[in-house]
């Protein structure tokens, strides 16, 4: 009969929830004024498909395709150097933000990682193009400065659950607290550390192409100047590159971490 009663009291639970869920997204619905069946019209899927084959064929010209390739050469580039950068500050902020330091430390340093990440990529890049002018240097500060908010604290969060046995062992030997770290703590932490790292890589292949709209650089800038011109064929050329760096980024990092 117990538990007859504690599995209806969570099936009451359940079902208040849902009400609850649904009456939320009803009410925002209603408050934001939705229509989905705009969207799903007959003549709005008549005029998306106007706009979307005004985009092909795509542009397939030399000149133009080595332009593309320059933009996504350095798009690639933007993405890694801002995700290594990143992954340095990130480490180096986690190490007190883990708690290795003290509580004060932890406090201000958990801080610090909150403020980074924080603040949206778009956000960091329309500063550091004031700070430091348009261009590929801008990007890469915007997505380091949001990254290392990011691993950071997966970094710190990683170390925190790490196993402790090994560090114990090695500090009962004698051994310094600086070479605990690297033998004990680190070994049992870097596979996570790289999957962190690879999976932001990918994230950051992403934005660092859309960075280019706020100047800085990128197949994001060249897709912005061809757009806001209305050549759409260059424009469907430019997407056409996008996705294909990110598929391969994307094939890449599946090959590291199987490996």
């Amino acid at each position: 009969m117990a538990h007859k009663a504690r599995a209806a009291q969570f099936c009451m639970r359940c079902l208040l929830t849902l009400i609850a869920l649904a009456a939320a997204v009803s009410g925002s619905f209603a408050y934001l004024s939705l229509d989905l069946s705009q969207l799903f019209s007959a003549d709005a899927a008549a005029e998306m498909a106007r706009f979307l084959l005004t985009f092909f064929p795509p542009e397939l010209s030399p000149a133009f395709l080595a332009r593309t390739a320059g933009s996504m050469l350095e798009t690639l580039a933007v993405s890694a150097v801002g995700t290594l950068c990143a992954a340095v500050l990130g480490f180096g902020l986690a190490l007190p933000a883990s708690g290795l330091y003290g509580d004060a430390l932890r406090a201000l340093s958990r801080l610090l990682l909150n403020l980074l990440r924080s603040i949206p990529e778009l956000v960091w890049a329309a500063l550091t193009v004031l700070a430091v002018g348009l261009g590929p240097f801008a990007g890469t500060l915007a997505l380091a400065l949001h990254t290392a908010g990011v691993l950071g604290r997966l970094f710190a969060e990683a170390l925190e659950n790490a196993p402790r046995a090994p560090a114990r062992a090695l500090m009962e030997k004698g051994t310094p607290a600086a070479l605990v770290f690297v033998y004990g703590t680190l070994p049992c932490v870097w596979p996570q550390f790289l999957a962190y790292i690879l999976y932001r890589w990918e994230t950051n292949i992403r934005m660092a192409a859309i960075l280019g709209f706020v100047g800085a650089g990128g197949l994001g800038q060249m897709l912005y100047f061809e757009l806001s011109l209305f050549h759409l064929p260059q424009a469907c050329t430019v997407i056409i590159a996008m996705l294909a760096l990110a598929a391969m980024v994307d094939t890449a990092s599946a090959i590291m971490r199987a490996r």
